[in-house]
């Protein structure tokens, strides 16, 4: 009997190329999935996009002198080639800038506040006097206090992993200038995540089919008990509060990104001309739910998106497993646009045929512990495995089957 198998994998920020971590973490993983329950003849539908509302967005766009806009096209752009390139097989690569996306997150959002999910509250918020702005979560920059990480952003640890809250940080800086910001009140809307520890908790013990480190991770979340998320912004980039009283703020791109999973199938359905056919996926109890992402992402997929489901609509399937990878490292350290370490996606494309790249990631991913890209291995592995050992015996038995 068939199963309805939904994929859904990291949506990339569209500030950047890609590099062969983001390939290894998700992408070719989520793909060589894909196409083994297509060859099981299982029904797939496989979807991602562009993230385009990120404040990452507005710092290169800033950087460059140009409009959010003109990053985020030229990077849909670029990506969506790099998939077709690398022979990722989605069904559907959007972006977070459709009217239909803006539609459905902001029609989630009405029905959370509607059943008090979300709520208004006074805080305090980092504010640059010499930038004349209110700092959002990548605009600060800081040490961690959970591993004392000194370039931690204001939204989470790169090193550690750790969400944060801007105000956690230790020796604070504006990312733009370099200065002290000063603490300012302003009002925020709340994600009230604390209203599913319960259901959380409840759920998670159905779940001994993910990975031990995902599992594990969830778990230490859930002991620490739930704090509830901002889920405004000070900005003019993103998707507007669908609220009286909130012109000035748009909705915070964690809460967006998420919710493009659903949207980004309604999408798909439109586009098949069968405009409920997401609904075999989605409202199915038999379907199963897969996320692929690198392990930063964990919370988000196993705490945060659940809880938005759970609180919007408890018909809607969750999770069913979220196989994280950890990280692609080359020499040992992180890619790293900035540090010049790293391959990149529009480059090694021009290079290599794709083969070779997926065969050696595919050796190398980093299912259960960081792996590393090393140009030799490469070489070796193409050359003696790929080629003279799996290329051979395909060779000797075509030519076997010709003769006789």
């Amino acid at each position: 009997m068939k199963e309805k198998i939904y994929i859904g994998v990291a949506w990339p920020y569209a500030n950047g190329s890609l590099h062969l971590g983001h390939i290894a973490g998700c992408y070719l993983p989520a793909d060589i999935f894909a196409r083994f329950q297509r060859l099981q003849k299982n029904d797939v539908l496989m979807v991602s996009g562009s993230d385009e509302h990120g404040t990452p967005v507005t710092i290169t766009a800033d950087k460059e002198n140009i409009s959010p806009q003109d990053v985020v096209d030229r990077y849909n752009m670029e990506q969506t080639k790099n998939m077709k390139d690398f022979g990722i097989s989605f069904d559907l690569f959007t972006r977070t800038t459709t009217k239909n996306h803006t539609r459905v997150v902001q029609d989630i959002f009405s029905r959370l506040y509607e059943k008090n999910h979300i709520y208004e509250k006074e805080v305090d918020s980092f504010y640059c006097e010499h930038c004349n702005r209110f700092l959002p979560d990548r605009y600060i920059e800081g040490t961690c206090p959970h591993c004392s990480f000194e370039q931690a952003r204001g939204d989470q640890c790169d090193e550690c992993g750790q969400l944060l809250d801007p105000v956690d940080l230790v020796d604070v800086r504006c990312k733009l200038c370099g200065k002290t910001p000063e603490l300012k009140t302003t009002n925020h809307l709340f994600f009230a995540l604390s209203h599913f520890e319960e259901y959380l908790i409840e759920w998670m013990d159905k779940n001994h089919q993910w990975k031990a480190s995902v599992y594990k991770f969830t778990q230490n979340w859930l002991k620490n008990g739930l704090h509830d998320r901002a889920i405004t912004r000070d900005m003019i980039w993103g998707i507007p509060v669908p609220l009286d009283g909130f012109e000035e703020k748009r909705i915070y791109v964690w809460f967006d990104a998420v919710i493009g999973y659903l949207a980004a199938s309604k999408e798909w359905a439109q586009k098949k001309g069968m405009p409920d056919k997401w609904k075999e996926w989605w409202e199915n109890d038999d379907a199963k739910h897969y996320y692929f992402l690198a392990k930063d992402n964990i919370p988000f997929h196993s705490i945060i998106w659940p809880s938005i489901l759970m609180g919007y609509d408890n018909h809607l399937q969750l999770p069913y497993d979220i196989p994280a990878n950890e990280y692609l490292r080359i020499g040992g350290e992180q890619f790293s646009k900035s540090k010049g370490t790293g391959v990149w996606v529009p480059e090694i494309v021009k290079e290599f045929d794709v083969d070779a790249k997926r065969y050696y990631l595919s050796m190398n991913m980093p299912e259960n512990k960081d792996s590393n890209w090393d140009w030799k291995d490469f070489v070796i592995k193409n050359n003696d495995e790929l080629v003279g050992t799996y290329g051979n015996f395909i060779h000797r038995v075509i030519s076997f089957t010709q003769k006789n």
